[in-house]
Parts: C-alpha cells; sequence; structure tokens
C-alpha cells in the first residue's frame, strides 16, 4: 500500500463513492466530512438537532448520517436505501461524494453510485472487519474501473483505538486488492462519530503516521480524465426543428470534438465534416467530454438513436457477440439463452447470455462454475446481440463499454454489464442467399407457411388437438411437420433436463428449429409446455408478424392432474418427479394469444376444426 504523493491542480473535482456492508457508518462519515468542512447550513444544523432526538442513535450528540438518510424509511431503520449525493469543497478541491447502500438487497444502488465515481472509500467496521458485502463491493469497484481505493476502518473508538486490531484489517485488505485491480489501496483508521482522523489528525491514535481521510482525498491524483481519452459521440435523437435544419443531438462522452473535423458512423463505417457545433448558448468551435450539444453535419447521412461518432483513426468496435463481467441485480434469476433486452447508452437491441463461464465466489474471489445468477452474484458471460452494437472494452472506455440487462417482462433492470473483448466466432460466416427461398417453396406447396405453436399444461392435450390437425392438413394435400416436446428430447434435446435453464434452452432449440421449417414453406405446428412468457415472445420476435400464431390449450390445472395420461402429475406429488410444470416450476398464461382452445367446453376433435378453420380465415390455406 501506498500513499499518492502528487498533487492535484486548485479546484478539480474528484467523484468519490462511500461504499462497504451495511451498518460500518458510511453516512456517519460523510456527515462528518460535510460539517467539518463548513457544508451544513444553520437550519440544516437545526433539523439535524431536531431529528437527532427523534431517530438518532448518539445520545445527545448529533447524529451525522441523518444529513444524508433522507428517506423517512432510512431514519426508521438507521441504513441506507437509496443513493444519496452530496456537494462540499475545501481550498483545494471540489468533491461528489455519493453515499451508497451497504444491504446486500441494494447492490443494484451501489452499482449506480459508483459507475460515475473516480476514486471509493470502502468502509469496514473495526469490529467486524472485511465482511463478504465488503468483498462483492471491492470487486464491484475494480470492476467498474475505479482504481484508487481508502479503507476507511471505521469505529475504532469499539476497540479502544487498537493499533493492532487496524493492522490485521489492513493486511486482510491486502490480501483482497491483491486480487484485484486497484493503483492504490491507502488504509486509514477513523472514528467517523467522533471525528478521528476524518479531517483532523486523532491524539487517540498516535501509532497512525499516515493522512488523515480529507488530506489524502485532496491530493489524491486521478491519471487520465475523459478528454485525453479518443472522441466518442453518443446520439440521443434526431433534431428536426424545421425543414432547413438536421442536427445529431447527444453527448461528448470522452475526448475533444472540434468543429471542421472529420466524424465517422462507427457501425456504418460513413464519413461527414462537422459543420455546426450547436447549444442553446450558441455555436462552439470545440466540445469537450461531459458537454450535451448537437451536430450539424456536412451531409445527410444514415444515423440513428444510439450510433456513436468517432474520428476516422479512433473508431470503436462492432460486434454482435462480447465476454463482459455481468453483475445481477434482480430476484429473478438469470438464464442463459433468455432473451433480454440490452442497453448500450441510447441504444436497445434483444440480446441473450449465450454461456455462463463461471461466478465468482465473493468470499475467495475464486472463479466457480455456475449454470444461472442469482441475485447481486457476479459472473462472467458470453453475449450475443441481434444486431451488431459498437463499443469500446471497459477498461478503456466506461462510458461506451458498459450496459444494462432489461427484463422483456418486467421492464425492470435485471443486470449490469461491462464489456471485455469482441468475440470473433461469426466474424468470417455470411447469410448466403439461396436462389429457391422461401417464397419459391410457398408457391409451389400452395399454402402460406406458419407456425401453429400449442402452449399449456402437461395433459391439457397440445399433442392430441395439434395431432389432429396435421391429420387434417394432410388429408387436405397440405405439406406440414408437428415438433412435439416429448419427441424433440428424444434426441435435438435429449440432453437438456427441466431446470428453469434447460428450459429456455429448450424453447431455444426448437425455435430455430421451426425456423427452418418454415423456410422450408410448410405450415409447422410446435406442441411445447413452453411455460415462460419470456421464451414465446422471444421465439414469436423470430418471425414474420403473420407467421407466428399462439393457440393457448387452456385446460385447468385440476382437469390435468384427474386426466394425467403419462402419471406425471403423480409423480410430482409424491416427490419423485422435481422440477414439474404446476408444482414446483411456474408456468405463466399468454396474455394475448391469436386462439385460445378450452377443452373443457368442447372435444379434441370440435376443437382441432376450429383451428383448421381459424387457417382458412386467416388465408394460410384455401
Amino acid at each position: 500500500m501506498g500513499h499518492p504523493a502528487t498533487a492535484p491542480g486548485s479546484g478539480t473535482r474528484l467523484r468519490v463513492v462511500a461504499c462497504g456492508s451495511v451498518d460500518d457508518g458510511k453516512s456517519t462519515l460523510i456527515g462528518r466530512l460535510l460539517f467539518e468542512c463548513d457544508s451544513v447550513s444553520s437550519d440544516q444544523l437545526a433539523a439535524l438537532t431536531r431529528d437527532s432526538r427523534r431517530y438518532g442513535t448518539t445520545g445527545d450528540e448529533p447524529d451525522f448520517a441523518l444529513l444524508l438518510d433522507g428517506l423517512e424509511a432510512e431514519r426508521e431503520q438507521g441504513i441506507t436505501i437509496d443513493v444519496a449525493y452530496r456537494y462540499f469543497s475545501t481550498a483545494r478541491r471540489r468533491f461528489v461524494v455519493a453515499d451508497v447502500p451497504g444491504h446486500e438487497e441494494y447492490t443494484r444502488n451501489m452499482e449506480t453510485g459508483a459507475s460515475n465515481s473516480e476514486a471509493a472509500v470502502l468502509l469496514a467496521d473495526a469490529r467486524k472487519g472485511i465482511l463478504t458485502q465488503t468483498r462483492r463491493h471491492a470487486h464491484i469497484l475494480s470492476l467498474l474501473g475505479i482504481r484508487h481505493i481508502v479503507l476507511a476502518v471505521n469505529k475504532m473508538d469499539l476497540m479502544d483505538y487498537s493499533a493492532e486490531r487496524f493492522a490485521r484489517i489492513a493486511e486482510e485488505c491486502d490480501r483482497l486488492a491483491a486480487k484485484l485491480s486497484f493503483a492504490s489501496v491507502v488504509p486509514i483508521p477513523v472514528c467517523a462519530r467522533n471525528g478521528d482522523n476524518v479531517t483532523t489528525r486523532s491524539p487517540r491514535m498516535p501509532w497512525y503516521d499516515g493522512p488523515v481521510l480529507l488530506q489524502h482525498l485532496e491530493s489524491l491524483d486521478i491519471d487520465g480524465g475523459s478528454e485525453t481519452k479518443p472522441m466518442r459521440f453518443t446520439v440521443q435523437w434526431i433534431n428536426r426543428t424545421n425543414a432547413e435544419f438536421r442536427g445529431y443531438a447527444g453527448s461528448v462522452v470522452s475526448g475533444i470534438l472540434t468543429e471542421g473535423q472529420e466524424i465517422v458512423v462507427t457501425a456504418s463505417g460513413v464519413r461527414a465534416r462537422v459543420n455546426r457545433i450547436v447549444t442553446g448558448d450558441g455555436d462552439l468551435k470545440q466540445a469537450v467530454a461531459g458537454q450535451a450539444v448537437t451536430l450539424v453535419l456536412s451531409d445527410e447521412i444514415g444515423i440513428s438513436r444510439g450510433d456513436i461518432l468517432t474520428l476516422p483513426e479512433w473508431r470503436c468496435e462492432t460486434a454482435d457477440q462480447f465476454a463482459a463481467h455481468v453483475v445481477w441485480l434482480t430476484h429473478e434469476v438469470m438464464l442463459p439463452h433468455r432473451e433480454y433486452l440490452i442497453k448500450f447508452n441510447s441504444r436497445v437491441v434483444p440480446g441473450r447470455i449465450t454461456a455462463l463461464r463461471h461466478r465468482l465466489d465473493p468470499d475467495s474471489l475464486e472463479q466457480v462454475a455456475a449454470r444461472a445468477l442469482e441475485m447481486n452474484e457476479i459472473g462472467y458471460c458470453h453475449i450475443s446481440t441481434r444486431e451488431p452494437v459498437s463499443f469500446d472494452p471497459y477498461r478503456e472506455n466506461r462510458e461506451t463499454g458498459g450496459f444494462i440487462i432489461i427484463d422483456r417482462q418486467s421492464n425492470a433492470t435485471a443486470g449490469a454489464g461491462m464489456i471485455d473483448f469482441a468475440l470473433r466466432r461469426a466474424a468470417n460466416v455470411h447469410w448466403h442467399e439461396l436462389d429457391v427461398n422461401a417464397g419459391a417453396r410457398a408457391g409451389l406447396n400452395g399454402q402460406k407457411p406458419c407456425l401453429l405453436w400449442f402452449t399449456g399444461f402437461s395433459g391439457a392435450g397440445k399433442s392430441t388437438i395439434a395431432n389432429l390437425v396435421e391429420r387434417r392438413l394432410f388429408a387436405e394435400g397440405r405439406r406440414s411437420y408437428l415438433l412435439d416436446g416429448d419427441n424433440i428430447r428424444h434426441g435435438l434435446n435429449r440432453d437438456l433436463g427441466f431446470t428453469a435453464a434447460d428450459r429456455v434452452e429448450n424453447i431455444r432449440r426448437v425455435t430455430e428449429v421451426a425456423r427452418l421449417f418454415v423456410d422450408a414453406g410448410l405450415i409447422t405446428l410446435v406442441a411445447f409446455i413452453s411455460p415462460f412468457s419470456a421464451e414465446r415472445e422471444a421465439a414469436r420476435e423470430s418471425f414474420r408478424p403473420e407467421e407466428f400464431h399462439e393457440i393457448y390449450v387452456d385446460t385447468p390445472l385440476e382437469i390435468c392432474r384427474a386426466r394425467d395420461p403419462k402419471g406425471l402429475y403423480a409423480r410430482a406429488a409424491s416427490g419423485r418427479l422435481k422440477n414439474f410444470t404446476g408444482f414446483d416450476s411456474p408456468y405463466e398464461p399468454p396474455l394475448k394469444p391469436e386462439l385460445v382452445l378450452r377443452t373443457a367446453e368442447a372435444s379434441a376433435e370440435e376443437l382441432a376444426s376450429h383451428v383448421i378453420g381459424y387457417l382458412r380465415t386467416k388465408g394460410l390455406i384455401p
């Protein structure tokens, strides 16, 4: 561990995140900093005195944590839930400090607060030392590219200001940091409640001869600001105020952009020159990282929301497959091959996590095998997107190398990722156009190819009805094929079980096969339980709107259990069959299927006739 010696220029700004395990004293430490730096107004002090009597935990003394715990729930529970930002300055530097939650439940908020920070104060309770959540936060800080860490060993008063205790925790932090990519890690013993070693040296710890917290933060030199990196301009929207004006509004996220420079759209390679850099206060000759501007170019070229503009000699990478570190942030388990929405700056594209290479053990920081990621777990993944996207490796540019993963059903943020490198697996593989295409095959067959996707509980009657439908089609001379869930598991999907991850992969594979059959001009029938709506919607999006038809075989679960044609419900009830839909694995019914078949109200033959009538009504068969 060392102490950076180079002091920055006067007035520079430093973004700092304060993190660590719950109840380590982050809010108290920041509140003490604000108080010692005269950044608390008289009104705030009066409110603090009043609130300390009501919510505080420090007796007659001010509870400085209440300066940051603004939510009623936070004050009642004594924990930080949201991210709180505070601003203060000294004669040497301006600070933006993010106080983030320590509780494991709110790791997503910690990641949000840390993502824009340049340095971190990682707290540890002197009584508890380095905990699992401390390690998890340290690893997230490393993944996010934060290189300078202060280990603030807090509550030293509760350990009688023991030099030996501080040394043991500092050594443990040394072992942790050795596995991560920090440039500097400086341990400082503090007591935030009393102000020991926060802004002034504590007489109660004469054995400590290092810097106090504020002194170190003032002198910390952050190398390589965003202005020194290659220029990146992210397009947020196309600005057409009138027929004479066409501009591209967005932000310079790194580097410097100058009027008259030639730029290139990374995704397409099309070039143009910057004629104007427009702002609400007038045109600029130059825009730097952090500025939001509108560009007017020399030519009207194809640019869309989410495109990245660069200088020709410093282009981003473009790929549809890449490796990335992923922090999972939701209770819904991350399942490889499930389709999510992935957001890169302003661009959102469908994508899948095609492989989970390993998961991080938060205690040992060892890489362990895993098939899925639970909430707050960190994994190393391969990701594939439907369309190529432009990016930089996260270690080179945090602004263009990060992304978030969005759940397609709830629209909630499910994960956050940091791109490591592009995967070039399909770089030399191109789609080969064939002379005999889907249209030609459909014309020869005298029918419109389509996919009939039968879904419902086991025993609902999917295979029975689909089989009757195909018999009718065959009798009429139609070209069709039935992909039955049980039959497919005897061959193509024989290696898959019935876990949620395997069910996702099961549907992905049959979707790809069904696409080939529809391309062959066939009326294709799929009879699968397909319990998850996310996978059915992803399957739908793999086809043209007129091709995909979801048929919900709506049979109440109690009827399916009574039928139990294969004895599966009996086995599940006795505990001999795990992950069975309707018992210990959920079924998500379709919200807007094209057709609903209620087997409790009609026979299988009648419902098959209903499907044939539907095909005629839609013009799929004459």
